[in-house]
């Protein structure tokens, strides 16, 4: 199941690299891109375990860009 996150505030592609290789080794997510320019998340997730890696997501956002607003779009 496709998964697309708003990540508003991010301050640097740097960062963006880090919490996309961050959120690829997450189990359930088959693939993860993270957009600077669009700083959107899309992500291929294993059906039914989709609360959790979105959970886990956030959490690796919270530690290398606290300040950036994690919004579940779809």
């Amino acid at each position: 199941m496709k998964k697309i996150v708003k990540l508003e505030g991010l301050c640097c592609a740097n960062c963006a690299a880090k919490i996309e290789d961050g959120v690829r080794k997450l189990p359930g997510v088959k693939e993860a891109t993270l957009s600077f320019m669009t700083q959107r998340l899309v992500m291929e997730v294993e059906d039914g375990r989709e609360d959790e890696v979105i959970e886990a997501a956030r959490k690796v956002k919270d530690k290398i860009e606290p300040e950036a607003d994690f919004k579940v779009v779809r």
